[in-house]
């Protein structure tokens, strides 16, 4: 089988039901965003796309119809763009119309799913997938079509092989879903092994929610175990805590993966976070690998120990990954290094390592004066101007060129 690892992204469709687009009054992207988040997953290297199927709605349709023609304007690049269906006819040949030249199929059958979602037996379930797969496969040899058992690790493991046996025979890969989170990371790698000793010739793929925070965790143990796909979106978006976000998983990867470095424009994973930042008008989230906020520091211990060599507290090169500064922010937790070298380097005091502890103690009594009707940067150089330090004069134009950047 071909190790290769590829990512496929979800943005385009779990993305867009992530509860933050609520939470943001932004509701739905607009297909000139769309297409500048598209442009940055290919500047990325992602080649792998998931749509939602145009039976969603005519505006929707509208979009995925732009995306797969404006797609192909973007790269040379062989594209997968492929469409969400249930195994209904229609949404199969919606997607097909729209553009779509691969299908990602899916159906439930979980006990919950029998009784309370797709309400159809077990046998009722294969025959309706496996039938929809079939003609799919005589009307169309080569398409590539993945089916996947809707919420995989909750479904009697019995009959999640009869389905799939019964789809095997008509399609390229089988999805795993962790569809609620569930899934530990043992569990994965005893599932992905059992699927690929009992279904050697299609590849798999994985699709893990964050409701227990293992998102990450486990795409780990399912490329080990021999996971081709990883689905995954800009920031994790997708429904409730979201899956792996693209940078994050690409991140993880990568350390054991070397060639990911040659597959991925990795120096475009922080620029397309900061795009979706400027789209939904927020910040990048605290909990994105591969953010400026994984090197910013504020404890003063960790702020003196950045000054002399950043490794101590950065174990991880994200320079590679697009992030290419370094944030020690001024505040109430700051010690006198920061505030010494803040002093001297950012505000051009000729200030001493005596008067900057001096200065230090002082702006510790007072912190409790920082809020939002007052920066800290205030504080400290009102209280800077009671000890009448003079400043350096710098040669014309260097406050302009310097670049505060401690790498």
């Amino acid at each position: 089988m071909n190790q290769r690892i590829e990512m496929i992204d979800t943005t385009f469709r779990d993305g867009q039901q992530s509860p933050l687009l609520f939470d943001t009054l932004k509701y739905r992207f607009t297909l000139e965003e769309k297409k500048l988040l598209l442009a940055g997953l290919i500047e990325l290297g992602i080649t792998h796309f998931e749509f939602f199927s145009p039976v969603v709605g005519k505006a929707e349709e509208d979009d995925v119809r732009a995306l797969i023609a404006h797609a192909k304007t973007l790269t040379d690049k062989p594209l997968l763009l492929l469409g969400h269906c249930r195994c209904h006819a229609v949404d199969i040949e919606r997607a097909l119309e729209a553009g779509c030249n691969g299908l990602n199929l899916y159906l439930g059958v979980s006990a919950l799913a029998q009784q309370h979602n797709a309400q159809k037996s077990l046998e009722e379930a294969i025959t309706l997938a496996s039938d929809a797969a079939k003609n799919v496969r005589l009307q169309l040899p080569d398409l590539y079509m993945r089916f996947s058992a809707e919420d995989a690790f909750r479904t009697n493991r019995q009959d999640l092989w009869l389905l799939y046996d019964a789809m095997y025979p008509f399609v390229n890969t089988f999805g795993i879903p962790d569809t609620v989170g569930l899934a530990e990371p043992h569990d994965v790698t005893e599932v992905v092994g059992i699927l690929r000793q009992k279904y050697p010739n299609v590849a798999l793929e994985c699709h893990f929610h964050n409701d227990r925070g293992l998102a990450f965790a486990n795409v780990l143990a399912a490329v080990r175990a021999g996971v081709k796909y990883v689905d995954t979106s800009i920031w994790g978006l997708a429904e409730r805590s979201g899956i792996p976000s693209v940078t994050g998983a690409l991140f993880n990867l990568s350390k054991s993966y070397p060639e990911l470095h040659n597959q991925y424009n990795l120096s475009q994973c922080y620029p397309i976070n900061v795009l979706m930042a400027s789209i939904l008008n927020t910040l990048v989230p605290y909990t994105e690998p591969v953010s400026l906020t994984n090197r910013t520091h504020t404890a003063g211990v960790h702020q003196k120990a950045v000054l002399n060599e950043k490794k101590v507290y950065e174990a991880h090169n994200l320079h590679d990954f697009g992030v290419d500064k370094n944030q020690l922010l001024l505040g109430p937790l700051s010690g006198w290094n920061l505030i010494y070298y803040y002093l001297k380097e950012v505000e051009n005091y000729a200030i001493t390592r005596e008067q900057a502890k001096s200065i230090t103690e002082a702006f510790k009594n007072q912190t409790h004066q920082i809020g939002r009707g007052r920066k800290p940067e205030d504080l400290l150089i009102q209280l800077v101007e009671t000890y009448n330090i003079p400043k350096n004069e710098l040669p014309s134009g260097v406050e302009e060129t310097r670049l505060e950047n401690l790498d």
